[in-house]
């Protein structure tokens, strides 16, 4: 019965960091900027920590099953 929290919890985690961690990628491979008026390595890092950190709470949800 807890566990279909945990799972909707662990997608919507994974689902971020996933779609946040590829939206990283590709504005850098494009040598666009990820965030407007920000040091380009920065944002870059920072939306890379997050997304990392989204993708690791994802995986702690489902480890929670």
């Amino acid at each position: 019965m807890e566990s279909g929290p945990a799972i909707f919890a662990g997608m919507v985690f994974a689902l971020f960091g996933g779609a946040l961690l590829t939206w990283t990628v590709v504005r850098v491979r494009h040598r666009e900027p990820v965030a407007h008026g920000v040091s380009p390595v920065a944002s870059a890092a920072l939306a890379t920590l997050a997304s990392a950190a989204a993708l690791a709470a994802g995986a702690w949800c489902f480890t929670r099953l």
